[in-house]
């Protein structure tokens, strides 16, 4: 079993890469915007009961396909490095999945901003992402977050055995998704 962790900031590509992924391996994606948009109808996620749901629902799914015969998972997952928490939740992960004897492969999705404000109105973002519709909060929470948080590692932090970092500022999901089979022989 594979579990591939696509990381990066908002409306970098995780999502639709992931998808791309999918196409062509036997993984499944579970981007992080299921469980938030299943949520989301009751619980803002920014609610401290909001992030309680989506954690218990993410924990079981992940739990569950880390017992089953599944060939593997794809998630997605925005990472702060400044913060100790979001580090402690990817170690978790992966211990979860490693314990079960599953390859645990980080990628890590880098493009510029200008890049990354075109795609966060692209059609299929909007389509999968429902409390992302509303362009202009999603615009203002992305260039927030920016300044708020580091989502990106710095050159040598991830020092993680399968690790694959993507600038796909100038990428397809394709190419991207391509070459992260090809690097993982998936």
């Amino acid at each position: 079993m594979k579990l591939i962790i696509i990381f990066g900031p908002q409306a970098v590509g995780k999502m639709t890469v992931g998808q791309e992924l999918e196409k062509i391996t036997d993984l499944k994606l579970f981007h992080n915007h299921m469980t938030i948009d299943l949520v989301s109808p009751y619980f803002s996620y920014s609610t401290s009961e909001g992030k309680r749901l989506v954690g218990l629902f993410r924990e079981e799914i992940f739990r569950a396909v880390a017992q089953s015969e599944l060939p593997g998972l794809i998630f997605t997952f925005v990472w702060a490095f400044d913060l100790e928490q979001d580090h402690a939740y990817i170690r978790h992960l992966t211990d979860m999945f490693v314990s079960q004897g599953a390859e645990v492969c980080y990628v890590e999705l880098e493009a510029n901003v200008a890049e990354r404000l075109e795609r966060n109105k692209s059609s299929n973002r909007l389509l999968h992402k429902p409390t992302k519709r509303d362009i202009a909060w999603s615009e203002g929470e992305l260039l927030h977050s920016m300044r708020k948080y580091r989502l990106n590692s710095e050159p040598g932090e991830v020092k993680h055995e399968h690790y694959l970092r993507i600038d796909n500022t100038n990428q397809s999901a394709e190419q991207s998704a391509q070459w992260i089979r090809q690097h993982f022989n998936l």
